[in-house]
């Protein structure tokens, strides 16, 4: 017997030990937990080979981070959120999404590849941004509300988009026909959705209740999510997409809370799998492809946010200041645009991953400055209007 062979539940555990002295580090000097596992999975990368296992925790981690966030928005509270945030939500996916596109095409990209790029370049981190709001004491200040909105509308926005580029950029071609016929299965999958949410789910509250605190019902809420998002796999689509809508059918249930507690520990264990996993995908070894890009798209990527934040705050209602604050301080990229990034391949995988990096550190440090900056760019006003 060697001596030096060891077995995959060392090795497992090796990993989850690593994960947690980066969660502790990042909780310690009050960074944002995803670039340290990004950073970790850059790192165990250059002498990592590839783990299925690895690959199938990470993708059941985004299954229940999606899964989860679906569970958020019940069907009114859906189309409240839509009716209050679109104009400024639709002034971001035009910015973010559109131009970014735009830019990678004129850079030579193909159209696949671009739609991609602008996918990457779109959200902002939920997560960094929340904890960044939460730890600098601004949920109290008007434009936390501002800025929630448009992550929610984000967060609505994001699985669709991450169904859509998945199905094109993997197929690797857009004609009409095939564009129709993804949109076709996405709008079935919703109504399907919504009419078993409605019809299911909205009369189970009873049934939750007596049996949510048994060992037995996490099969259930698990289950549920893990076979919505491969039905949406089996379609073609993403299973976040699918996953979202599980969350969504369930939400019905007016029971959110308590099903989201049953999941939480499993999301929490896995979800920094997927960022680690990531990490060690990107191959940083043979330099920085489309350097030219890259800056273009980050200078871009900032400068869209800081314009969403002042024109769509001021449509909101924010005075100058609390829109150029909020502005400043959503222009990090995270979890959705790493997990449109895991579809490319080679240098794309490398450009995307990079471009995160760079945009989440930047956003953190912009983020850290927006009050001050804010105030010194717009100077002291009566009504600040």
């Amino acid at each position: 017997m060697d001596i030096f062979t060891v077995s995959e539940l060392f090795l497992t555990g090796l990993l989850l030990m690593v994960l947690f002295v980066g969660g502790f580090a990042a909780h310690k000097f009050k960074i944002p937990d995803v670039i340290i596992f990004l950073f970790s999975g850059l790192a165990l990368g250059l002498f990592m080979q590839h783990s299925d296992l690895m690959e199938f925790a990470a993708e059941v981690g985004i299954v229940m981070l999606f899964f989860m966030l679906g569970m958020e928005f019940p069907i009114q509270q859906l189309r409240y959120l839509a009716m209050k945030i679109y104009k400024p939500g639709l002034i971001d996916l035009a910015l973010s999404f559109g131009v970014s596109t735009a830019i990678a095409l004129l850079f030579g990209l193909d159209l696949p590849s671009a739609l991609l790029v602008g996918g990457v370049a779109y959200a902002t981190s939920s997560s960094i941004t929340a904890k960044l709001l939460e730890k600098n004491n601004r949920l109290i200040k008007n434009d936390a509300d501002f800025l929630l909105g448009v992550l929610i509308f984000e967060d609505i926005i994001a699985p669709i988009l991450v169904a859509v580029i998945a199905s094109m950029y993997l197929s690797g071609s857009i004609s009409p026909t095939e564009m129709i016929f993804v949109f076709v299965k996405i709008i079935i999958l919703i109504i399907g959705a919504l009419a078993i949410g409605k019809v299911i789910f909205s009369n189970m509250k009873d049934f939750i209740d007596h049996y949510v605190s048994e060992d037995f019902f996490i099969l259930f809420v698990v289950g549920l999510g893990l076979l919505y998002a491969g039905l949406a796999l089996s379609l073609g689509l993403s299973e976040v997409l699918g996953a979202f809508l599980a969350g969504i059918m369930l939400a019905e249930s007016q029971q959110s809370s308590v099903l989201q507690n049953q999941i939480r520990n499993l999301r929490d264990l896995l979800m920094p799998v997927f960022f680690i996993y990531f990490g060690t995908t990107i191959d940083i070894l043979n330099g920085i492809p489309m350097l030219g890009l890259l800056l273009v798209l980050l200078t871009w990527s900032i400068a869209s946010k800081v314009v969403v934040g002042i024109y769509g705050g001021r449509q909101y209602g924010l005075n100058r200041e609390e829109a150029l604050r909020a502005g400043l301080s959503f222009t990090q990229r995270g979890e959705f645009s790493i997990i449109i990034a895991a579809l490319a391949t080679s240098d794309l995988k490398t450009f995307s991953g990079i471009f995160i990096l760079f945009s989440a550190l930047i956003g953190v440090i912009m983020f850290q400055n927006a009050t001050k900056w804010a105030k010194r760019i717009v100077g002291p006003t009566k009504l600040n209007s």
